[in-house]
């Protein structure tokens, strides 16, 4: 019997991931755009819960970019996160504040409340920095 990976594991009918085979423009495109919002992240002059959503939304194009890359697709957005330490060899000091950072996020977007600090901010550009640098170690 073969030996199945955690992702494996999670793959099928009524489970979180799917199987598909990575795209090369996708992953391109899902990590130019996860760079770039983490460039601009880091600009003080934009408001905090700005750079918070590009933070955000880096880090979920990156965490993506990752799992497409292992030739699975989520079900759902906040897996991505959980599933760091098998696309990345990431631990739970990076994705545990990636999916604090989610749940924020779910606040202010469907019931408005969205209570972030600069040091939320830092930590999770800070987390998404460790997302980049392991996307783009060779392999």
């Amino acid at each position: 019997m073969a030996n199945n990976t955690p992702l494996d594991n999670l793959s099928g009918p009524g489970k979180a991931l799917k199987a598909e085979a990575p795209d090369a423009a996708e992953l391109a495109g899902l990590t130019r755009t996860g760079i770039a919002r983490l460039t601009d992240a880091r600009n003080t002059a934009l408001a905090l819960e700005s750079r918070f959503d590009l933070a955000y939304n880096a880090a979920h194009a990156l965490c993506l970019a990752a799992l497409r890359a292992k030739g699975f697709r989520a079900s759902n957005r906040y897996i991505v996160f959980q599933l760091l330490p098998h696309t990345l060899g990431l631990g739970p000091e990076v994705w545990r504040v990636l999916d604090l950072c989610h749940n924020k996020r779910n606040l202010g977007e469907y019931e408005g409340l969205l209570e972030i600090d600069l040091r939320l901010v830092l930590d999770l550009i800070a987390a998404t920095q460790k997302v980049a640098d392991a996307l783009n170690a060779p392999t």
